[in-house]
């Protein structure tokens, strides 16, 4: 089996769902090609569509994944997001048009042969970390090519990153599927996989996720929260922070301020 190959089937990183005023923003997601679907998560799109009289703030909420991002005006100016254990605003300043290709846990230290704790909150130039993927990518986008183009060329350059991947530890795999198959309610110190110690662990979750099991099950933990609430009947009708392992209502709030960047009430208006 493949390194985090079924992550997928247990595991949807949630982004707030961007509110539009009159068409002026538009986000769109696109499925990567079957065979990239255990590497990316998906592809997205950030348009302004019209002008706004005030800059757009988007809010990325942590999600546990790293992303590549460009204009598609300017290809050669391309980015990575690294590992955040907190959510971060971009106030973006129209017009913008920005391409993003969101990887799974673990997944972009394979691909790009680079260690995740580097880039974690913050973003970095792509080609000061892979400099031959921000090449291909100056060389063959161009702006107005249209989504269906754009997906092709996406995967076509991914099927070359992915066919010179580097193999995980199969103990990154087992702890990160863990941590995702209990939504991040997991002892760490007596459920470890079996032939490791604490200490290698934080050191290869280091590596490949860009923080600690510890942070990591946290943002799992928030992800499953967010997932189930947007799913029920809100916040207060819908208690399931209690059985996600907060301790209590302040604690959840919280954890769900840092991450989201606002409180459940202001989000979910319940």
């Amino acid at each position: 089996m493949a390194v985090f190959s079924h992550i997928r089937t247990l595991y949807t990183p949630v982004q707030p769902f961007v509110k539009q005023g009159e068409g002026e923003v538009v986000y769109r997601e696109l499925l990567p090609d079957p065979r990239l679907q255990e590497y990316v998560f998906c592809y997205w799109q950030l348009k302004m569509d019209r002008p706004m009289p005030h800059a757009f703030d988007y809010r990325v909420v942590a999600d546990g994944c790293m992303d590549i991002f460009f204009e598609w005006q300017r290809p050669q100016e391309s980015f990575v997001m690294g590992f955040s254990d907190a959510c971060t605003s971009f106030p973006l300043e129209g017009p913008f048009d920005y391409v993003g290709i969101r990887f799974l846990p673990g997944m972009f230290p394979r691909l790009f042969h680079s260690d995740a704790g580097e880039l974690s909150d913050q973003v970095t130039a792509l080609a000061d970390v892979a400099p031959v993927a921000a090449r291909l990518l100056s060389d063959h986008f161009r702006e107005g090519m249209g989504l269906h183009r754009l997906q092709t060329l996406l995967d076509g350059f991914l099927m070359q990153v992915v066919s010179k991947a580097k193999e995980a530890d199969h103990r990154v795999q087992e702890a990160v599927d863990l941590i995702v198959r209990t939504a991040g309610i997991i002892t760490l110190k007596t459920e470890l996989p079996p032939g490791i110690s604490s200490r290698q662990l934080r050191r290869l979750f280091s590596f490949y996720i860009g923080d600690t099991p510890k942070v990591f099950s946290k943002v799992v933990r928030f992800q499953q929260v967010l997932q189930s609430t947007h799913a029920g009947e809100g916040i207060r009708k819908n208690r399931s922070y209690l059985d996600a392992g907060y301790y209590d209502q302040a604690h959840f709030i919280r954890e769900f301020q840092r991450l989201y960047g606002l409180t459940p009430a202001k989000v979910f208006h319940k």
